[in-house]
């Protein structure tokens, strides 16, 4: 009873933690441009996983506090297709369950200690480089100086020599009370190449605030520093296959408000 109900407990943790998935995080960034989808590495599979994993990991979940314990592999991933009438998410799920065992899959997914680039580098559907590179060759905002209202570009390269793994962006904005926020934006293995990102900053007032709870500043006048990483796998991972293979910092401000 009582492994049963410390089971339950850890789900419904996991379930929270899920709720701040790869997809879903703040979006304070917005892609304006983009050659990532140019000179792909492999078969295109790596994409579909990806995407899929996220909706597989709260699906997993769930079926554990519906269902209870699960006996194995086949059972498990058996719901998981019954459950949203999708055979390539039950592969997904036997796939990696297999590799790891059905208590250690279970453990992986309520601790919410795997991460889609990683679940997709162990069942053969995103390749892994670990002797690639990535460095930031470009890296400012534009206008530098502007009222609020104004859509702000983060314009970026980056150049790789050796080419790259399955790796994610990481951008983050610290605005002038010290508050952070960002996004996490995921890319499929590269070649050796140059490529370019341009994502937009929009700085508009916010206009279904409540002025009591004093949510209406979303953008304060003053000076905002903005962060990147690049790396190998998910930044801030501790899977094998994951390092951070650049950062890169600047700021804008914002003089006025609308």
């Amino acid at each position: 009873m009582y492994k049963a109900l410390t089971i339950l407990i850890l789900v419904m943790v996991g379930v929270a933690c899920a709720s701040h998935s790869y997809n879903t995080r703040p979006k304070k960034f917005q892609r304006l441009s983009s050659s990532l989808n140019h000179k792909k590495v492999g078969i295109d599979l790596c994409p579909t996983c990806i995407n899929e994993v996220v909706e597989l990991i709260n699906i997993v979940l769930n079926i554990i506090l519906d269902e209870g314990i699960v006996a194995s592999c086949g059972d498990l991933c058996g719901f998981v297709a019954n459950r949203t009438g999708s055979k390539i998410l039950g592969d997904i799920c036997d796939l990696a369950c297999d590799a790891f065992g059905i208590d250690e899959f279970v453990k992986l997914i309520i601790k919410a200690d795997i991460d889609p680039v990683y679940y997709c580098q162990l069942v053969d559907m995103c390749p892994i480089n670990d002797h690639g590179d990535a460095k930031f060759t470009n890296f400012g905002v534009l206008p530098q100086t502007a009222p609020q209202g104004t859509t702000f570009v983060l314009d970026l390269s980056f150049m790789t020599v050796n080419g790259t793994g399955t790796g994610t962006f990481t951008f983050n904005i610290i605005n002038p009370k010290n508050e952070s926020s960002g996004n996490l934006y995921w890319f499929e293995a590269k070649k050796p190449g140059t490529y370019i990102e341009k994502l937009g900053i929009k700085t508009y007032a916010l206009s279904d605030c409540d002025p009591s709870k004093g949510l209406c500043d979303a953008w304060p006048v003053g000076t905002y520093r903005v962060t990147a990483q690049i790396c190998n796998g998910d930044c801030g991972s501790l899977h094998p296959h994951t390092s951070i293979y650049d950062s890169k910092a600047t700021s804008f401000v914002i003089t006025k408000k609308q």
